[in-house]
C-alpha cells in the first residue's frame, strides 16, 4: 500500500479554557493540522472552547476526541458543531463514541449498558445527518424530532457539504467496523499497529467504503528529535493511517508541568516526513 499523506493533530490534555485556547493558537502557527479537545461531563465545555478556537485560528481544523454521543442531545450536538463549522468556515470534525466508564470520570445516570449505547449513537448518526441536511423530521426507538416550521434549519448548516464524523470502532468487531462505513473516519478502540491499520484499510475497502476515509492513531512523540517523532509515526503512514494524534493523556490533565510540556511539544510542530 503506498504510503497515506498524513495530517497532524494534537489532543489537548486539559487546563483552563484560557490555557487550552493559547496552545490552539499555537498550534494553528506551528504548522499542526488540527486541534481536538476532549469532552466530560462538567469541566470546561468542549464545544464553547471551540467556537472561540474557532475565531482566534485560521488553519487548523477543530473537533472531539471524543463526543460521548449516547449521553448527549443529537440536536444539541449537530446545533453545535454547525456552529463551530460556521464559524472557522468549514473546519468542524466531530469525533464520537459511546462514552468511557471509568472512575476517574464523573457518573451522571446515564445508561450504561453497552448495547443500548450502541443503538443510541446509530440513531443519532442518523438524526445529526439530517439535521445538517434541512430535514424537519426523524423518528426512533430513542430519540423523535418534528418541526412545523423548518425557518432555523436555513441558518444553522454547515458551511461544509459533509461535516467529517469520526467514530470510535475495534476491530475486528463486525457491527462496530460496519458503523465506520456510514461515518468518515475510524477512531481505534483497539491496539493501532501497522498490521491492524492494514487489516482494517483492507476490510473497509473490501466493504465499499471510501478509499479516503481516515484512520486514526495516537501517542507521543519527543519535542526535541525530530528524527525520532518522524520515525514513530513513518510505519502507521505506510500501513495507511492518515491522522497522527499527538496525546498526553496521564493526569493530572491541569498541572503546571503538563501544561509545560504540551506547550513545548505543540511549539516543537507535528512530526512530519523530513523529506
Amino acid at each position: 500500500m503506498a504510503e497515506q499523506t498524513m495530517r497532524y493533530g494534537v489532543i489537548l490534555p486539559g487546563g483552563t479554557a484560557t490555557q487550552q485556547l493559547e496552545q490552539a493558537v499555537l498550534a494553528d502557527r506551528s504548522g499542526w493540522d488540527g486541534v481536538f479537545v476532549w469532552e466530560a461531563a462538567y469541566g470546561v465545555d468542549a464545544w464553547s472552547l471551540l467556537a472561540a478556537i474557532a475565531v482566534q485560528t485560521s488553519q487548523v481544523r477543530l473537533g472531539t476526541i471524543l463526543t460521548p454521543l449516547p449521553w448527549r442531545r443529537p440536536w444539541k450536538v449537530a446545533s453545535q458543531v454547525a456552529t463551530v463549522d460556521q464559524l472557522s468556515g468549514g473546519r468542524a470534525i466531530l469525533g464520537i463514541g459511546v462514552g468511557a466508564i471509568t472512575t476517574d470520570l464523573p457518573q451522571t445516570g446515564e445508561e450504561l449498558d453497552l448495547h443500548t449505547r450502541a443503538d443510541m449513537m446509530d440513531e443519532g448518526i442518523d438524526l445529526i445527518r439530517a439535521l445538517w441536511a434541512g430535514e424537519a423530521r426523524a423518528e426512533g426507538v430513542h430519540y423523535q424530532y418534528a418541526v412545523d416550521r423548518n425557518d432555523l434549519a436555513e441558518v444553522g448548516r454547515p458551511v461544509q457539504e459533509r461535516v467529517p464524523i469520526w467514530v470510535v470502532a475495534k476491530w475486528p468487531r463486525p457491527r462496530s467496523m460496519r458503523r465506520v462505513l456510514k461515518c468518515d473516519g475510524l477512531i481505534p478502540g483497539h491496539e493501532q499497529t501497522p498490521a491492524n491499520i492494514r487489516d482494517t484499510r483492507a476490510w473497509l475497502a473490501e466493504q465499499g467504503g471510501p478509499a479516503g476515509l481516515d484512520i486514526l492513531a495516537e501517542g507521543e512523540t519527543p519535542a526535541d528529535d525530530a528524527a525520532a517523532a518522524w520515525e514513530a509515526v513513518r510505519p502507521l503512514a505506510a500501513a495507511g493511517c492518515t491522522w497522527w494524534m499527538e496525546t498526553r493523556w496521564e493526569m493530572p490533565h491541569n498541572s503546571d508541568d503538563r501544561m509545560a510540556q504540551i506547550t513545548e511539544r505543540i511549539a516543537a510542530g507535528p512530526p512530519r516526513s523530513p523529506a
